[in-house]
Parts: structure tokens; sequence; C-alpha cells
């Protein structure tokens, strides 16, 4: 299973780079201050949530073992189908309502709803599905490489 986790996040960062230079950036590397405003940020579709979500990257190659911060904007009602990720998943709620809970089958009322300020921590492999209540932005942080995989194959929008 870790192998198919690498796998993923690898794959992950291919398909982010390959979408455009746009949806990776430079990683912090602490001289002076990263600074921005979130007009400044650049959206794109990201391949592994299909329609309904995009992503922008604050900082950052997903696919490398580096800290990365990116923000995922889901439309309102997107469903976040039972996926794990290959490492700790750090969320913070920024606009909107995320419902959320840990679990291997989606089920909408067992999630908790994270307003504005809610923020969520899972560890590697944990299974965890959600939905979006109205457009909702969240921002991840973590270190790569970085990686989805869903725990039924049907659910990933690249098969």
């Amino acid at each position: 299973m870790h192998n198919t986790l690498t796998t993923t996040a690898i794959t992950l960062g291919l398909v982010l780079a390959a979408a455009g230079g746009a949806l990776q950036a430079d990683t912090y590397q602490g001289d002076g201050h990263l600074i921005g405003t979130p007009d400044a940020l650049e959206w794109g579709p990201v391949g592994s949530m299909g329609e309904g979500a995009e992503i922008a990257i604050i900082e950052g190659n997903l696919a490398e073992e580096e800290p990365f911060t990116l923000r995922i904007r889901l439309d309102d009602g997107y469903e976040i189908k039972p996926h794990v990720h290959p490492a700790y998943e750090r969320v913070t709620v920024l606009e909107g309502t995320l419902h959320f809970a840990h679990g291997e089958s989606f089920d909408p009322d067992a999630t908790q709803a994270l307003p504005v300020g809610g923020y969520a921590i899972m560890s590697p492999g944990d299974p965890m599905f959600g939905y979006a209540e109205g457009e909702t932005v969240i921002q991840l942080h973590g270190t790569g490489p970085w990686g989805i995989e869903y725990l039924d194959p049907a659910d990933d929008p690249r098969n």
C-alpha cells in the first residue's frame, strides 16, 4: 500500500506540473517574506478531484519531499469521496463550510460542519470524506510527496 501511495503522490505532482507552471510554485526558503493576497492566486483544475474543484499552489512542488501550501476551491455541494493521503493533511476552512468526517463510506449525516476558521488534521492512511456547503475554500499544508488515493477506484476522476 505504501508503494501505491507514493506512486499516487508522484503521479499527482506530475499531473499538476503538466497542467501548467501556474500550478507549481517555488518552495519558500526562509529568505525574507512570502506575502500575497487572494486575488493574486492562480487557480486551475485539479485532475485528481474532477469538475467542481480548483487548486492554487502557494508554495512547493507536490511531487517532492518538501513543504507545500495550497488552496482548494469547491463548488457548493461538491462531494469529496472516501480517500487517503500518504502524509499528514492539515486543513483550514477559509470560506464556506466544509462538512468532514473520518470513514470508509460516504455518509453526509456522519460529517461535522467546519465553518470559516474550522480545521482538521488527519494522519497518513486515515480514510476521510466530506462535502462543501456554499462555495468553500480550504487551505492545506504539509510535506510532500503528496497524493490522493480513492478507496473506490470508481470515485477517482482520473480513471
